[in-house]
């Protein structure tokens, strides 16, 4: 027997592992989903991952979490401190993380003239190299007017 088709058989069986260059984001929980304007804070949990770890700056005012409420037009962001150890020799070491995020929204309130709106956020994590991950939207959030 040749020894070619069982090297090429070898071959086959082997795949490269490929690590992804954005973090990714996942949605664990949002609470409360219904309710009263200006009241209580939203808690959304999310779960992350980053093959290199470079999540989160030591500028308070470099936001790497993005939210954006569906019936605004801009994002809001939160500053995340950094994830991973300092490196001795400078910067940050590249490790792989994985972890969850609690969100403490502030209320949200009703923006329009009716008693009642909905909502949904949106939620992206942005590293230190730019790449951002898939974004990742809370189910439909009912707010209800303080005044009626």
């Amino acid at each position: 027997m040749k020894p070619w088709p069982l090297i090429a058989l070898a071959m086959l069986g082997c795949k490269e592992t490929v690590v992804p260059e954005a973090p990714e984001l996942e949605l664990i929980s949002v609470t409360p989903t219904a309710m009263t304007a200006h009241a209580e804070p939203v808690e959304v949990v999310l779960h992350y991952r980053d093959a290199q770890g470079d999540l989160g700056t030591e500028d308070a005012d470099d936001y790497t979490l993005w939210m954006r409420d569906a019936r605004l037009d801009a994002d809001d962001g939160f500053h995340l401190p950094p994830m991973t150890p300092a490196d001795p020799n400078g910067g940050y070491l590249e490790l792989s993380i994985e972890g969850n995020l609690v969100v403490e929204v502030p209320p949200l309130f009703v923006l329009g003239g009716g008693e009642v709106e909905t909502t949904t956020l949106t939620f992206t994590l942005e590293d230190r190299a730019g790449n951002r991950s898939a974004s990742v939207a809370t189910g439909v959030l009912t707010i209800q007017d303080t005044l009626q």
